[in-house]
């Protein structure tokens, strides 16, 4: 199942497809990139079947984690990046439901939620590539720190707390915080697009 209409010869395509590759030799970079410019297209999968309760940071975690690890065996003969992707936070978001152990009646109806178009997040990657790069160099190292040790070596928040030495809700603050600075300084730097403001 697909989570856009793309084709094999969109540069989009093309510019994941390389980064995966990347993240298959261990490109830390690489995987940065890769999350910033894809985090709000496989959130937007997820929410739509993961239960209520989920923390979607938390599921977006694992999901991540897993095609850091597999990201060698992606195939693009196979299928689009992002269309692999969204295959693997997917099925992570149904493990989820089905360790909520949410009613059958609800399961079924989630997973019939049409998926997100793929036009709607479209991004000029080889624009954004720089501009996340740099934007992650200006973090203070605490700040990468967090972001490598959450998405690159699986840590739970309940680690990083101890690790930290902060209260959970701590940790989920900053990684929400940081990654949504990350996100609007690129949308700040795309021509013809409007960075959300801040929820007041």
């Amino acid at each position: 199942m697909s989570c856009g209409g793309l084709t094999a010869r969109d540069p989009m395509i093309e510019r994941l497809s390389d980064l995966l590759a990347r993240v298959g030799h261990g490109d830390q970079r690489a995987f940065a990139e890769l999350f910033a410019a894809t985090r709000s297209k496989l959130r937007k999968t997820a929410r739509p079947i993961a239960p209520v309760s989920a923390d979607l940071d938390d599921l977006l975690q694992d999901a991540y984690l897993k095609i850091w690890k597999h990201a060698a065996s992606f195939d693009p003969a196979r299928s689009s990046p992002i269309t692999w992707m969204c295959a693997i936070v997917r099925n992570t978001a149904i493990d989820a439901v089905r360790l909520k152990q949410m009613p059958l009646a609800d399961f079924d109806e989630a997973l019939s939620v049409a998926e997100i178009s793929e036009s709607e997040d479209a991004f000029d990657y080889d624009f954004v590539q720089p501009i996340a790069a740099r934007a992650i160099q200006r973090l203070p190292d605490q700040r990468r720190q967090l972001l490598s040790r959450a998405y690159l070596d699986g840590e739970s928040r309940s680690m990083l707390a101890e690790r930290f030495g902060v209260p959970v809700g701590t940790i989920k603050t900053w990684l929400r915080r940081t990654v949504v600075s990350l996100r609007e300084e690129c949308l700040a730097c795309t021509p013809g697009v409007v960075a959300p403001q801040p929820h007041r």
